[in-house]
């Protein structure tokens, strides 16, 4: 099993657990709330999106990963999502040693 499958399985625990936060509304509360620790926003989201969330990231200091597409993302969480947030700092530290 390589990183990149490792990661997305991160993903899908985290979401089990109750730690991961998803969808544009949810994650830009949480971005805002300053209870987001990284964001992972879809490499194929729409223009606005991303500049929505690299501009707020930046604002509020939070970590934002581009690394997966869409389907990716919205495979591993079972919703159709561009965007997510963990919201818990082993989790964070975990993505970021996969990355």
């Amino acid at each position: 099993m390589n990183n990149r499958q490792r990661t997305l399985n991160l993903f899908g625990l985290a979401q089990r657990a109750g730690k991961l936060v998803s969808g544009e509304a949810l994650v830009l509360q949480s971005v805002r709330s300053n209870k987001a620790k990284i964001v992972c926003l879809a490499s194929d989201a729409s223009n606005n999106t991303s500049k929505q969330f690299l501009n707020k990231c930046e604002y509020y200091n939070v970590p934002l990963v581009v690394e997966f597409t869409r389907e990716e993302l919205s495979h591993t969480l079972g919703k159709d999502r561009t965007v997510c947030a963990l919201i818990d700092d082993g989790f964070k530290h975990s993505l970021q040693k996969l990355l």
